[in-house]
C-alpha cells in the first residue's frame, strides 16, 4: 500500500499555482509544431483542452463517438457555472468558492487543486463572454446570477436553463476555428478501445471507427482522457446512453489508478422514474431550488389521496405541508448541498409520504415565486391593485424568463404544467466524482496520460456542488492541462513523430481484436441490456443513496457472477466489421461489469459516510453523514491487479492547512 505522490507545489496556498507556472518547463512554439497530443473525448474538458492546444501549436487529434462534437453530454447540462466575481457583491470571493467547494465535498478533495479551480474560474467567464456565450444578463446590462445548493451567495452564471449547450456551442466554435487551420484533426464516430504504451510511457490509442468497423492506430507523444464519467453503470441515470467508463477503464487496466469509484452523486431533482420499459432518466435543473420549495404532505392519510389521485396538492393547505428542507436545514432551506437534499427526499418517501404512484416522489412548488415575483413586477410597472390572476400572469412571465425551457421539457414528458401544479422529483445517479486519479498536473500514474473533467477526481471530492462540473471542465481545459503539459512535452522536442508499426502497437491491437471476437463468439441467449439492467438494479439497490457492509458484499458478490454468466451468454448479433451498435454496447457494459465491482469494494472499504458516500453504520443521531477524518481522511487509489476485488489500495493522505475540519452543518 503505496502512498501517493501528487506533485502540490510548496507555500502559500493562493501562490501555489503562480509560482508553479513560473517553475515548470515551457515548449517553444517552434517546438510545439513537432509535437502530436491525442484528446479523447469533446464535451468542454476535452473540447476546451483541444481548441487550446491548438491555438498554443500542438498538433491535436480529437476523438468522440458521437457524430459531432456538439453531441458531447455537456451540451444536457442546465442549471449554471460558477465563478467567484462577486458581481452581486453579497461576499463572494475566491477563497468563498474555494471553502464551499471542499465543505460541499465534505472534506475529501485535495487543498490545492480546489483553490487553483477558484481562482481559475473568474477568466472562465471572460474566456466565454468573448465567445459569444449569450449568459443571462440583469437589468443594468452586467452578467446575472443564482444561487446553488451548498453556498450563501450568488455566484452561478447561467444561459436559461440551456447553460452546457451555450458553453460546449462555445468550446466547439473555439475548436472548429483550429480544424480549418488544420490543427485539430477531428475524428467523429469513433470510439478510443485501448491505450498504448511505450517504454512506460502513453504513446498512443487503438480506435474502432464506428462506422466501418475498422480498427486503427492512433499515436502521439501525449494522450488526454476526457471522456466523462461513469454513471451509466447504475443503467437508469441522468446521463446520456452512450457515456461510458471504457477510455478511462482501459486507462486503468493499463496501469493508471482509479481514485473513489464509490463517490457518485445523486441528483435530488429528477423526474421521477415512470416503468420497467425507461431507459435514462431527465433532470431538472437545481437552479429551480432557488425558487422551487419541495415539500410532502405532513399526514400521511393526505399523500395516501394524493397518490390515489383523490387530493390535488394545489387542494392541501399550506400547514398541512411539510417543506422538509427548511425545517430541518433552516440557514440554508431548499438550497441545500445536493447529497444532503436527496438523502432527505429518500427519508420521507422510505417513511411513506411520497406522492405519485410509486411513493417515489416529492413536491417541488412554484406558487410562492410566481405570486412574490407577480406582485413586484406589478408595483414596478406601476400596478397598485393588481388582482390575484394578474398577479398570477406576471409572475408566470418573469419564472417563464428564468426557467422556460425546463418547465416546457417537464411539460413534454410529465404532460402536466409546473405553472399551475407542483413539479414531481425524486433524486437519480446524475455524476461520478471518482475517476482517474491525476497529480497537481492533472497527470494520471502513467507517464503522458493525463485525465480532464469527470474523468479525472480531482476536485469535488465526496460530493459535487452544483454548477461546478462545466466549471471543473473549463478550468482544465482552458486553464490548466494546457500549462501542465508543456512541462512534460518539454522533454519530447527532438523525439520525432511516434511510429504505429511498433510491435507495442501490434500487441495492443492484438489484444482488441481477440477482445471483440469474444464478445462476438458468446452467441447466447441474452441481450446486452438485459445485463445492464440486472447490474443497475444491483447498483442502485446496494450501492445508491445509502450503502452498508452486508448489502456492499452481496453486491460485489452479485456482479463478479453477473459478469461471468455475460461473458458466457450475452448475444451479439451482426458482425464486428460493420457499423454495430450492439457491439459498442457489449463494449461498455463488460467495462461496467469491472467498474461496478470496484465501486463496490471501494464503498466496503471507506468505514465512514460521507458526501454522496452514505454507510448506514455511520450516521448521527439525526440520520446526518458522520466522517472519520482520523482513519479515512485519504483519497482511496486503486491498483488494477486482473479481478477487481484483487484491486491494490493506495492512499493520497488529504492534507489540510488552510480549512478546519469540522461536521458539515447546513443548519
Amino acid at each position: 500500500m503505496g502512498s501517493m505522490n501528487s506533485n502540490i507545489p510548496s507555500g502559500p496556498l493562493a501562490d501555489k499555482w503562480t509560482k508553479h507556472k513560473n517553475e515548470i518547463n515551457l515548449v517553444n512554439p517552434a517546438n510545439k509544431r513537432n509535437i502530436d497530443i491525442i484528446v479523447v473525448g469533446t464535451g468542454l474538458a476535452g473540447g476546451s483542452a483541444a481548441a487550446t492546444l491548438a491555438e498554443l501549436g500542438y498538433n491535436v487529434k480529437t476523438f468522440c463517438y458521437q457524430d459531432s462534437p456538439r453531441r458531447a453530454h455537456s451540451i444536457a447540462a442546465q442549471g449554471g457555472i460558477n465563478a467567484a466575481k462577486n458581481y452581486q457583491g453579497d461576499g463572494d470571493s475566491n477563497y468563498r468558492l474555494f471553502y464551499d467547494t471542499v465543505k460541499g465535498g465534505d472534506y475529501r478533495s485535495r487543498e490545492a487543486n480546489v483553490y487553483r479551480l477558484a481562482e481559475v474560474s473568474s477568466n472562465i467567464i471572460d474566456q466565454c463572454v468573448s465567445q459569444g456565450v449569450p449568459f443571462a444578463r440583469e437589468y443594468g446590462g452586467l452578467l446575472d446570477n443564482r444561487s446553488f445548493g451548498g453556498v450563501l451567495v450568488s455566484r452561478t452564471f447561467y444561459a436559461k436553463g440551456q447553460t452546457g449547450q451555450q458553453l460546449l456551442l462555445g468550446a466547439y466554435a473555439a475548436m472548429n476555428r483550429q480544424i480549418h487551420r488544420g490543427k485539430i484533426k477531428s475524428y467523429t464516430r469513433h470510439e478510443m478501445l485501448d491505450l498504448v504504451m511505450v517504454d512506460g510511457k502513453a504513446r498512443g490509442i487503438i480506435a474502432r471507427d464506428l462506422v466501418s468497423g475498422k480498427i486503427e492506430r492512433h499515436s502521439a507523444h501525449a494522450v488526454v482522457i476526457a471522456s466523462g464519467g461513469y454513471g451509466n453503470l447504475f443503467f437508469l441515470s441522468t446521463y446520456c446512453m452512450g457515456a461510458n467508463v471504457m477510455a478511462a477503464w482501459r486507462t486503468h487496466r493499463r496501469g493508471a489508478f482509479f481514485a473513489n469509484p464509490c463517490f457518485t452523486q445523486i441528483h435530488p431533482t429528477c423526474i421521477p422514474v415512470s416503468g420497467e420499459h425507461q431507459s435514462k432518466l431527465t433532470l431538472m435543473s437545481e437552479s429551480l431550488r432557488n425558487d422551487g420549495r419541495i415539500w410532502v404532505p405532513k399526514k400521511i392519510e393526505d399523500a395516501v389521496a394524493i397518490r390515489e389521485g383523490k387530493l390535488k396538492p394545489t387542494e392541501l393547505k399550506e400547514e398541512d405541508r411539510d417543506y422538509y428542507l427548511e425545517r430541518r436545514y433552516p440557514a440554508f432551506g431548499n438550497l441545500v448541498p445536493r447529497d444532503v437534499a436527496s438523502r432527505a427526499a429518500k427519508e420521507r418517501c422510505d417513511a411513506g409520504f411520497g406522492v405519485n404512484k410509486t411513493g417515489e416522489a416529492v413536491f417541488l412548488d412554484f406558487d410562492a415565486a410566481i405570486m412574490r415575483y407577480g406582485r413586484e413586477k406589478a408595483l414596478t410597472s406601476g400596478i397598485k391593485e393588481a388582482d390575484n390572476t394578474l398577479i398570477r400572469k406576471l409572475g408566470e412571465e418573469v419564472v417563464e424568463a428564468k426557467y422556460g425551457n425546463l418547465f416546457q421539457m417537464y411539460e413534454k414528458i410529465v404532460d402536466e404544467n409546473p405553472y399551475k401544479t407542483p413539479m414531481m422529483i425524486y433524486p437519480a445517479v446524475h455524476y461520478t466524482m471518482g475517476g482517474l486519479w491525476v497529480d497537481y498536473n492533472l497527470q494520471t500514474t502513467i507517464p503522458g496520460c493525463y485525465a480532464a473533467g469527470e474523468a479525472n477526481f480531482s476536485d469535488h471530492g465526496a460530493n459535487r456542488l452544483g454548477a461546478s462540473a462545466l466549471m471543473q471542465g473549463l478550468a482544465d481545459g482552458y486553464f490548466v492541462l494546457p500549462y501542465t503539459i508543456g512541462d512534460y512535452l518539454a522533454d519530447d522536442i527532438r523525439t520525432g513523430p511516434i511510429p504505429t508499426d511498433s510491435k507495442e502497437f501490434d500487441e495492443v491491437e492484438k489484444e482488441v481484436l481477440e477482445r471483440i471476437n469474444k464478445l462476438m463468439s458468446a452467441k447466447g441467449k441474452h441481450s446486452v441490456d438485459y445485463y445492464h439492467k440486472k447490474l443497475g438494479k444491483i447498483m442502485w439497490n446496494k450501492c445508491g443513496m445509502s450503502r452498508n457492509a452486508k448489502e456492499l458484499q452481496e453486491a460485489m458478490t452479485e456482479i463478479s457472477e453477473l459478469r461471468k454468466d455475460f461473458w458466457e451468454n450475452v448475444r451479439v448479433p451482426g458482425t464486428a466489421d460493420t457499423k454495430n451498435q450492439e457491439l459498442e454496447k457489449a463494449g461498455k457494459v463488460a467495462d461496467f461489469l469491472e467498474i461496478g465491482e470496484l465501486f463496490a469494494k471501494d464503498a466496503l472499504e471507506r468505514n465512514e459516510s460521507c458526501g454522496g458516500h452514505f454507510r448506514e453504520e455511520y450516521q448521527t443521531p439525526e440520520g446526518e453523514a458522520l466522517r472519520d477524518d482520523e482513519n479515512y481522511k485519504f483519497v482511496s487509489a486503486w491498483e488494477y491487479k486482473g479481478e477487481p476485488k484483487d484491486a491494490v489500495l493506495h492512499k493520497e493522505n488529504l492534507v489540510y492547512e488552510n480549512i478546519e475540519l469540522k461536521t458539515r452543518s447546513y443548519k
